[in-house]
């Protein structure tokens, strides 16, 4: 049986034996949701290991679908009324979508369905040895998911939740966002239309301590490059010029030089393919090239990523390239073309607001403080898609754990109960302001 090293878990381990809430001085709201949440951790962690063994691999549309079904009766059960949004118009499976109350602030809570293991990986099942739980999904997200309709229970226990109007939505391609994006994430954006505050069940960077305030974009850039070909032997001649491969490398440093060293800004030549023919499918992220070292190559192209934390900052990286590209060499054409994947989740006052509420809510709890990860350590998640419309978002909020998108992906069960009493006190104290 996997166990992650000891030295993955430092944080972890150090709140996992915080004091709860019985030795803190707390009202009897906090008390009673910190008991319900720890009676029923094991039936949570039940719910848990069926959802993990079903495949949910984005691109196994059936398998989505099946999770889909089984969390949807769990919202069914609180109340909500769902409905499963079909995916066919951007050739994924879709997602759930749940909605309840009309009073009270309104939440809006967003996670996942899907994971990055399709049916042909050899890692599909659940295994626990103690507090560690091994499998697809188990933190990134499932579990997280199973801590959103745990807060929710205790809050119906507390008789609290109809003082919230929530709306949950549960993508089924957050792993590889469906295209077109528009219809992609259409029901996302209309469910943050009208929302107050926006709630993420991702792990983020698997630390107790701290939550997600902003994440970066992400960006896809591709880069081709032509010149004359010719024997090696007229490299540099007015009338040949440098070549392609020449061009790509004069253009990467100059991105380097010019580019590098600015706050959260970063850009990566992922792939790089340059000779007397080139290909690149897109589709599978792989190319080849071929030629001869005493062939001046004509063709390159390089795919690479841009990532940045607010929308002027990317727009600004996407001009100073293009002007970088289209100071080309002698005889040589260039193009660079962009494709946002992600917006940024900029750090607004309003997430700095509900982070306070959150860090408030955890030292209550006897859980200690809650700080703001760092942007470079969180990456792009569904909650950036409504962090322009919803004035207060906060994300990285699920079950922690580590191995996220390999084959020793864990949860570390003693988090369960950290992040879900966490969540339902702050839900709790939304629903009385």
């Amino acid at each position: 049986m996997f166990r992650p090293a000891p030295c993955i878990l430092p944080a972890l381990l150090t709140l996992a034996i915080a004091p709860t809430c019985a030795d803190t001085q707390v009202d009897s709201s906090t008390a009673a949701i910190a008991a319900h949440v720890d009676a029923s951790q094991e039936a949570a962690f039940a719910l848990l290991e069926r959802a993990v063994n079903i495949n949910s691999g984005t691109f196994n549309p059936a398998g989505v679908r099946r999770v889909g079904d089984l969390f949807r009766a769990e919202f069914d059960a609180l109340g909500f009324a769902t409905e499963w949004v079909d995916g066919a118009s951007f050739g994924r499976a879709g997602h759930l979508v749940a909605r309840r109350g009309e009073r009270g602030p309104h939440v809006l809570l967003i996670g996942h369905l899907d994971t990055v293991f399709e049916p042909d990986s050899p890692f599909q099942k659940f295994e626990r040895d103690g507090d560690i739980a091994l499998g697809p999904g188990t933190s990134d997200m499932k579990g997280g998911i199973v801590i959103m309709l745990s807060a929710l229970r205790a809050l119906m226990a507390m008789g609290s939740l109809d003082e919230l109007t929530a709306t949950v939505v549960l993508t089924g391609d957050e792993e590889d966002v469906g295209e077109p994006q528009a219809p992609a994430r259409a029901a996302l954006l209309e469910a943050a239309d009208g929302a107050d505050i926006a709630i993420g069940l991702e792990n983020a960077d698997d630390n107790p301590a701290t939550a997600v305030i902003a994440r970066r974009s992400s960006t896809s850039w591709t880069l081709k490059v032509n010149a004359p070909g010719a024997h090696s032997s007229q490299i540099f001649r007015d009338n040949v010029g440098a070549g392609a491969i020449f061009e790509s490398a004069r253009i990467l440093e100059a991105l380097r030089s010019k580019l590098a060293g600015e706050d959260y800004l970063t850009f990566n030549p992922g792939i790089i393919l340059g000779g007397a023919q080139t290909t690149f499918d897109p589709g599978s992220m792989s190319g080849t090239a071929a030629g001869k070292g005493n062939i001046i190559a004509p063709t390159a192209v390089v795919i690479g990523d841009l990532r940045a934390l607010t929308i002027p900052q990317r727009e600004q990286a996407k001009m100073r390239m293009t002007e970088i590209v289209a100071a080309h060499l002698p005889r040589a054409s260039t193009e660079i073309t962009f494709q946002d994947s992600y917006p940024p989740l900029a750090p607004t006052d309003g997430n700095r607001k509900l982070l306070a509420l959150y860090d408030q809510v955890s030292r209550d709890l006897g859980f200690g403080p809650v700080t703001a990860v760092d942007p470079r350590d969180a990456g792009a998640a569904d909650i950036s898609f409504v962090g322009g419309v919803v004035p207060m978002a906060l994300d990285g909020l699920g079950l922690l754990g580590g191995g996220n998108r390999t084959e020793g992906e864990f949860a570390d069960l003693r988090t369960f109960r950290i992040q879900t009493q966490r969540l339902a006190l702050l839900l709790y104290r939304l629903s009385r302001r």
